[in-house]
């Protein structure tokens, strides 16, 4: 195996709880006006990240980012559903998807760190979680949003055009 491998990753998004969660999600979110957490969200957040993280040097694996992205929202259904913010609320369940895969220890930890802090402004020590932060905002195209004029982000906190 190598960085371009995403044998983690695969197990992840080929497991029957994975496509339960998103499933689920995709289903709760059908009629979202806003921004929806999807899987072409969860994609989006992972390529962008893995092109900061080759842009910037930043010392994580593809797998891990790419396993990050497709975790990092499920947590959506429970807020959803019980009002926990989505950001700790992804945490066990992706805890509990993570157990599928070989990841390390320290690399499962790395990743569920990273989930919880998807949605903090504040500079971490690991740059791992900076670009993460970033890749997740800037995954979306708010200049093609039909809910851009009802959309509580700021003007300059909303992507005007492509980035990455």
């Amino acid at each position: 195996m190598n960085d371009f491998d995403l044998k983690e990753t695969n197990k992840i998004v080929l497991s029957e709880i994975y496509n339960k969660y998103l499933n689920e999600l995709e289903y709760l979110e059908r009629d979202r006006f806003f921004c929806r957490h999807n899987y072409e969200h969860f994609i989006s957040v992972a390529r962008i990240c893995y092109i900061l993280k080759l842009e910037e040097d930043v010392d994580v694996s593809k797998d891990m980012v790419y396993s990050t992205g497709l975790l990092h929202d499920l947590g959506r259904v429970t807020e959803i559903k019980e009002g926990i913010n989505h950001a700790i609320a992804s945490v066990p369940i992706a805890r509990e998807i993570l157990e599928l895969t070989d990841f390390t220890e320290d690399e499962k930890n790395r990743i569920l760190e990273c989930i919880s802090y998807h949605r903090t402004k504040e500079p971490s020590e690991d740059e791992f979680f900076n670009i993460f932060y970033r890749a997740d905002k800037l995954s979306r195209a708010c200049f093609r949003c039909p809910a851009y004029d009802e959309c509580n982000w700021s003007y300059e906190k909303k992507n005007h055009f492509i980035k990455y």
